[in-house]
C-alpha cells in the first residue's frame, strides 16, 4: 500500500463533517469529480470500502468509522504539531490562558502564577474564573490552556498535578436553623433554603452537588456571594474550608455536619489536556508547579 497523505485524509474527514461530496469539495476548494476521484483512490490503496454509496448520502462503512477515528488522531495530532512548532519558531507563546475554578483559593492560586509570570515579561495572563463544570468545558474546547480545579482522577483527557485538598463543610448562621443540628435530615432541610453555585457551562449538563432534591434554593454565581448569603442568614450550603475557618472559629458561622451531612474532601489540582503538545511557556509553568508541589502527599500522588 503506497503511504496515505494527509490530504486524503481531510477529504475523507471533510466528507464525513459535510455531509456530502458537494460540500465538502467547497469546504476544501476543490471540485466534486476530484474529490470523488480522491476518495476512490484511498479507498483502492487501503485495500476496502469506506463508505457505503447504496442510498441517496454516502454512508461510512463499520470499516470505514474505525479507520476515520484514527484518521482524525492523526489530524488532531498534526495540528498539535504545526501549532508547536510556531510557537517554538516564534519563541514563547504572547498569551497564555489560566481558569482558576470555584474551590480554589485564590491567595494561593494567584502567588502561584505570580512566580511565573514576574520573570516572563513578554507573555501575558489571560486570567478567567469558572465554576462546577465550566472549567472542564473550557479546557476540553481548547479555550484554555490550563485549569485549577478538580477533576475526575480517571478520566483520561486531563493529564493533573495535585495542589491541595478542599474540605467542603456544610454551614450556617448561628440562629438559621429552627431545630438542634443533630435533628437535620434532608427531609427537615427541604424546608430551609439552601444556597447553590451556578455552574458557568454554556454547553454542558449543569451540574449539582451536595443539593438536597425539591429543596427551596438561592442561586449565586461565586463562592464569596454564596458566603454572604449564608453569613446573612438567607441560606445555608457547603462551603471550602478555606473560605469559612475563621468564621467557624469566631462563631459567625457553624458546622451543620451530622449523620446526614458530613461534607466531603475534593483533591484540587492544575490540569491540562493529556496527549497534546504544549508550547515553551505552558510547559514552564507545568514544570513550577510540579516543582511547588513535589514535597506534598497531594503533589507526589499524581
Amino acid at each position: 500500500m503506497n503511504s496515505l497523505t494527509l490530504a486524503q485524509l481531510r477529504s475523507i474527514d471533510a466528507v464525513v463533517s459535510e455531509g456530502s461530496l458537494q460540500a465538502a469539495a467547497l469546504r476544501l476548494g476543490r471540485t466534486h469529480p476530484t474529490l470523488h476521484t480522491a476518495i476512490t483512490n484511498v479507498e483502492r490503496q487501503i485495500g476496502f470500502r469506506l463508505f457505503d454509496r447504496a442510498g441517496y448520502r454516502m454512508v461510512l462503512t463499520p470499516a470505514g468509522e474505525a479507520f476515520l477515528s484514527r484518521a482524525r488522531r492523526v489530524l488532531t495530532e498534526m495540528a498539535d504539531l504545526q501549532v508547536y512548532a510556531a510557537q517554538l519558531a516564534a519563541g514563547e507563546e504572547s498569551e497564555l490562558r489560566v481558569v482558576i475554578g470555584d474551590l480554589s483559593p485564590l491567595p494561593e492560586m494567584l502567588q502561584l502564577l505570580r512566580r511565573f509570570f514576574d520573570g516572563r515579561p513578554a507573555t501575558r495572563l489571560h486570567l478567567q474564573f469558572a465554576a462546577l463544570s465550566g472549567p472542564w468545558e473550557l479546557l476540553l474546547e481548547d479555550r484554555t490552556d490550563l485549569i485549577l480545579h478538580h477533576v475526575e482522577q480517571s478520566d483520561p483527557r486531563f493529564e493533573t498535578i495535585g495542589l491541595r485538598p478542599v474540605r467542603l463543610i456544610p454551614v450556617a448562621a448561628p440562629n438559621f436553623l429552627p431545630f438542634p443540628i443533630e435533628a437535620a435530615s434532608p427531609e427537615r432541610m427541604r424546608d430551609m433554603v439552601q444556597c447553590i453555585i451556578r455552574d458557568s457551562a454554556e454547553h454542558w449538563p449543569a451540574k449539582n452537588y451536595y443539593v438536597i432534591e425539591g429543596a427551596r434554593t438561592c442561586t449565586v454565581s461565586d463562592q464569596l456571594m454564596k458566603k454572604e448569603v449564608i453569613l446573612q442568614g438567607l441560606g445555608w450550603g457547603h462551603m471550602p474550608d478555606f473560605l469559612v475557618d475563621a468564621e467557624l472559629r469566631d462563631g459567625r458561622l457553624i458546622s451543620l455536619a451530622n449523620g446526614y451531612f458530613r461534607g466531603g474532601v475534593i483533591g484540587l489540582v492544575a490540569a491540562r489536556r493529556a496527549g497534546r503538545a504544549h508550547g515553551p511557556a505552558a510547559s514552564a509553568l507545568w514544570r513550577l508547579l510540579q516543582e511547588s508541589t513535589a514535597s506534598t502527599p497531594e503533589g507526589k500522588q499524581q
